[in-house]
């Protein structure tokens, strides 16, 4: 696969790194003993976790669904992470066969999973590319071999955002991404917060990994909807953002807010 703009570095098998995490919590089979033995005390630790993380899967096809029964055709899916079925394209293409979309990451083990995405239709690919660098994620050929900024763009970025700092500036990072995106695209975003609960025993694990936690409050994440409108039911924790069966209230103990929105401007 052609890189463009970033240096793809060697698998770091030493530390935990946080997409492999999740597909751990998730049953998935593409991570190291280092990454199970963090997930491992993350169960032990932190068992709301492994349960955050279904859910935000959940609510990711959820939104899918949403966004291209809604018209859309083009999805940008930032800070992607390993493949785990249903992925982004799967989901899309049982609702439009037409689907377009380009997979964006900075993991090395997403690239040496390329391949197989890509043989799958000229209408997907993926960009190795860095989320705080947005304005080469933009101009990166890959992800413009599929994607048509003049038209609406459905920008995922799920679970990625809590991996910036503060110094990576991410309101910036997001406003960079939505100025490239028309009238009429839709903004699809979670995001880790300790709203609800003490979430220091998960932060200390993930501060040990290659990316730090940043926990944020729900304040400080409306923030990153700039310009976009907010869809029904707004910023909400992913159990409760549209629902296949709604869930009883006193179940929902989320530590992740979600929502769609659509740019008005």
């Amino acid at each position: 696969m052609r890189q463009h703009g970033l240096r793809a570095p060697e698998i770091d098998t030493s530390r935990p790194h946080p997409a492999r995490i999740y597909d751990y919590l998730l049953g998935g089979k593409d991570n190291y003993e280092v990454d199970q033995q963090a997930g491992a005390e993350l169960d032990a630790t932190a068992p709301q976790v492994r349960l955050d993380a279904r859910a935000n899967r959940a609510f990711l096809e959820r939104a899918v669904r949403y966004v291209v029964g809604s018209g859309l055709r083009q999805i940008l899916d930032i800070g992607t992470g390993l493949p785990h079925p249903p992925n982004v394209h799967e989901i899309a293409l049982k609702v439009a066969a037409d689907v377009r979309v380009a997979y964006v990451d900075n993991d090395p083990i997403v690239t040496a999973h390329a391949d197989a995405l890509l043989r799958i239709s000229d209408a997907i690919k993926v960009a190795f590319a860095d989320l705080r660098d947005p304005q080469a994620i933009v101009d990166h050929p890959s992800v413009r071999q599929v994607i048509d900024f003049d038209k609406p763009v459905a920008l995922l970025l799920v679970s990625v955002l809590h991996f910036l700092t503060c110094a990576d500036k991410p309101e910036q990072v997001v406003a960079t991404l939505g100025e490239a995106l028309p009238v009429g695209s839709f903004l699809v975003l979670t995001h880790a917060t300790d709203d609800f609960a003490d979430c220091s025993n998960a932060q200390a694990i993930y501060n040990r990994a290659s990316a730090p936690l940043n926990l944020r409050s729900r304040s400080e994440i409306e923030r990153f909807f700039a310009g976009f409108e907010l869809i029904e039911p707004g910023l909400v924790q992913v159990s409760l953002w549209q629902p296949d069966t709604p869930p009883a209230a006193q179940s929902v103990e989320d530590n992740i807010y979600g929502a769609v929105a659509r740019k008005i401007r």
